[in-house]
């Protein structure tokens, strides 16, 4: 667990900061090389992805976190602590909702596709969530639940699991989601037959690893549960039948698309 990277002067540097950094930029190198195979520009989006893709999903991310832990982090704190994202504090679906709306928002305006919008940005949504939860293990954030495993990780006493040894989560959310950015990149380009096919099964992949990585989550506080599921089992029930429901209807509305080459 190391938080700060290094420092500018006296302006400290987040790790967490440079791998949603990281994150942003390796997903939007590989979305541009992937665009063009479906007859659409890479600079196209370029354009989306900074700065209206950046701004749309990190004040997602952060709205939800707000909203969800707001007794738990900032009751009782300044007012400025919400804005205090270098130091972690971002939540995955609500980054997505924002990312959505964001990318509806720019298909409609740009007059585009929605669905091949989405198909190209999919594969590269679950590279940047690798990077993003290596970002969260150096911030010490959505750790695992106590064990004995050998590659269980330890935090320093002064965290909150006491240095007690805990599943290393961000690990598994991390290796799940490279296992999910190679499968759809290769469905993108070889089993891709109608619009919106590979977001479809990026939801369908997000919800069950994310489901699998919950089981060994322990940073939630008291209250947070529902009858032993987290907050992000709950959303990811909803997240996988919205996949599977666009699937269906998407397939039947659209059998014909351009190839992928």
């Amino acid at each position: 667990m190391r938080p700060i990277a290094f420092h500018l002067g006296p302006f400290p540097v987040h790790w967490f900061g440079l791998c949603i950094a990281a994150a942003f930029l390796a997903g939007m190198w590989t979305a541009v090389r992937r665009a063009p195979r479906i007859g659409v520009a890479g600079e196209l989006i370029a354009d989306l992805v900074v700065p209206w893709l950046l701004l749309g999903s990190v004040l997602g991310a952060r709205i939800m976190f707000v909203t969800t832990y707001w007794s738990d982090e900032f009751a009782g704190r300044p007012w400025w602590e919400v804005f205090m994202i270098q130091r972690g504090g971002l939540v995955f679906y609500g980054g997505l909702i924002g990312a959505a709306i964001t990318v509806m928002a720019f298909a409609r305006i740009r007059k585009i596709s929605l669905w091949q919008l989405a198909d190209i940005l999919a594969p590269s949504i679950a590279l940047g969530s690798v990077f993003g939860r290596i970002g969260c293990l150096m911030n010490g954030c959505c750790f695992g639940r106590a064990c004995d495993l050998a590659w269980a990780v330890h935090f320093p006493a002064d965290h909150a699991t006491r240095g007690v040894a805990v599943h290393p989560t961000q690990i598994y959310d991390a290796l799940l989601n490279l296992m999910l950015y190679l499968g759809l990149a290769w469905c993108f380009r070889f089993r891709r037959k109608f619009d919106g096919q590979i977001f479809a099964i990026y939801l369908l992949g997000y919800a069950v690893t994310r489901s699998v990585v919950e089981m060994f989550r322990g940073d939630y506080p008291d209250g947070h549960l529902h009858n032993g599921l987290t907050p992000a089992h709950l959303i990811s029930i909803g997240v996988f039948v919205t996949g599977v429901i666009l699937f269906q209807v998407l397939r039947q509305a659209r059998p014909q698309s351009l190839p992928a080459k």
